[in-house]
């Protein structure tokens, strides 16, 4: 009932606020689309049929998979993170690779222990002799309209922990090739997916839809878009903020001689904050204007809509901070 519940006030609250970078996609209707939330389960399809070791647990289980492949491999818990997580994480031990999937990543919180101390650092602590290889999985980040605990964005709070691997897909083909290279890993695997954008539909090309499509761990993805009022700008999605694509992330910034993070969590301590150190550290010498962080506002996330959507990024606001790097003038 509680899924039900947060299905319902979601799809009342969704068109209040929308990540911003919604509004700047233009594509072709020609090209074939699929929605965020049929590139993971196709993903989680695939990976099952391929490999018996695979298996679902949590809450919310994705559609059609029970049916298919019963309740033996898939496993539709009560709302009981620490219980379900620790299960998981003593079967990964034993060889089986375990797809968590938390209700919203808040409710990790219950589960950390789990995820930290024993998924994260066991490979370590055995020298090697204990591999972990699972993946935790569900929505985080803003939702719409469910309050200051259930909206925390976990992407720093988990990549700042050695021994995970943490990744965050936008669009269906980083959703669809990064949970296929998440189940395949042998090591533990955080996967923030946006709520928002399950039900938003992407163009996907037939190489993604090939069963054998697997992006890499660790590194971003870099897209041009087009000039709009003289700014040209490289749009970086960096897909794994853990390992993170430092490369990329340099190569840019010397070739734009600029710098705009945009992230949806605090800003203290954040990924925005990471990146800055990383160019600072690297290409200090090429940035012509100082960085300039997009983040969330430093205060649990409101409840009304209006305050809701003052609490996270909008276009406007990375239209403004592309314009302060250029010099150009601000209204």
């Amino acid at each position: 009932m509680l899924g039900i519940a947060r299905q319902k006030m979601l799809e009342q609250s969704l068109k209040k606020i929308r990540p911003a970078v919604s509004m700047l996609r233009n594509y072709s209707s020609a090209a074939k689309e699929m929605t965020v939330r049929t590139a993971l389960n196709s993903a989680l399809d695939e990976e099952m049929s391929a490999d018996s070791k695979v298996f679902l647990m949590g809450e919310e289980i994705t559609k059609g998979l029970l049916d298919k492949y019963g309740p033996e491999r898939v496993l539709d818990t009560p709302i009981t993170e620490a219980g379900f997580t620790g299960i998981a994480v003593g079967a990964a031990y034993y060889g089986l690779k375990p797809v968590v999937e938390f209700m919203t990543f808040n409710f990790s919180m219950q589960a950390i222990d789990h995820i930290i101390n024993s998924a994260a650092k066991s490979n370590y602590m055995s020298a090697g002799q204990i591999s972990v290889p699972i993946v935790f999985r569900g929505p985080n980040g803003a939702a719409a309209g469910v309050g200051a605990q259930h909206s925390q964005c976990y992407a720093a709070w988990y990549a700042t922990c050695p021994g995970l691997k943490v990744l965050t897909p936008y669009n269906s083909e980083d959703a669809r090739g990064l949970l296929k290279a998440a189940i395949r890993d042998p090591d533990p695997v955080v996967f923030l997916e946006n709520e928002l954008l399950y039900g938003e539909s992407f163009p996907i090309s037939e190489e993604v839809l090939d069963s054998s499509f697997c992006l890499p761990i660790g590194k971003a993805k870099a897209a041009e878009i087009l000039e709009k009022d003289g700014i040209d700008a490289e749009v970086i999605n960096l897909r794994s903020i853990r390992p993170l694509d430092r490369s990329t992330i340099n190569d840019s910034v010397r070739k734009t001689s600029r710098l705009v993070t945009v992230e949806e969590a605090f800003p203290q301590h954040g990924v925005g904050a990471e990146l800055c150190a990383c160019v600072v550290e690297e290409s200090f010498a090429y940035l012509d204007a100082p960085v300039e962080r997009i983040a969330g506002a430093d205060v649990p996330m409101p409840y009304a809509a209006n305050l809701e959507r003052m609490a996270v990024p909008q276009v406007e606001d990375i239209v403004r901070a592309a314009k302060r790097a250029c010099y150009r003038s601000v209204p």
